[in-house]
């Protein structure tokens, strides 16, 4: 299984309050292009791969992806640490505190819940690794959006991190998906 260290992939120690900016993250915790979706689809998918190659790489990437929910979390945590009611109703974020509190719940940054569509599957290998890098592509876009929207130092290392790992997952799936494009 797993061993679990109590450790984030990425150190985060965000010092500043930034309760706009963790509006926005939250589309990386629940949004269409976000970290739960994709670990979702990995996990899913990995049962309909044809060999344990693939099955590895989805099991280690959807894992993956789950501690990336992880940083994410911690970091609007972190930005929204001490808010109160008014700040949070005041960045747009009432609508969030009046059913959950300070708790996170999965949607984007619109307040749109998460869905399940989502998380694409077809049970066709190379139209799910081809769907795979799609997703990795779209996730990198919004992180670098989101670096776009910050200045504090505190956030863009952990976000410049992560949209580097979307580029490692990317050039994972491709490279699955040209070696079962040879096989299957």
């Amino acid at each position: 299984m797993w061993q679990y260290q109590k450790k984030l992939q990425y150190p985060i120690n965000i010092r500043k309050k930034d309760l706009r900016m963790a509006k926005y993250l939250v589309t990386q915790y629940g949004g269409a292009n976000g970290e739960l979706g994709a670990a979702l689809r990995y996990l899913n998918q990995r049962y309909t791969m044809p060999d344990d190659k693939g099955k590895a790489l989805l099991t280690d990437i959807g894992t993956e992806e789950l501690g990336h929910i992880e940083m994410i979390s911690t970091m609007i945590y972190q930005l929204t640490k001490d808010a109160t009611i008014e700040e949070l109703e005041a960045a747009g974020l009432g609508t969030n505190y009046a059913e959950h509190r300070k708790s996170l719940y999965p949607t984007d940054s619109n307040g749109v819940p998460f869905a399940v569509s989502y998380f694409a599957t077809t049970g066709d290998p190379l139209a799910d690794l081809y769907e795979d890098m799609a997703a990795e592509q779209k996730a990198r876009a919004v992180y670098e959006n989101l670096i776009d929207m910050t200045k504090d130092p505190d956030v863009i290392g952990p976000l410049l991190w992560l949209r580097q790992r979307e580029i490692v997952h990317f050039n994972r799936f491709k490279e699955l998906y040209e070696y079962y494009k040879s096989i299957l």
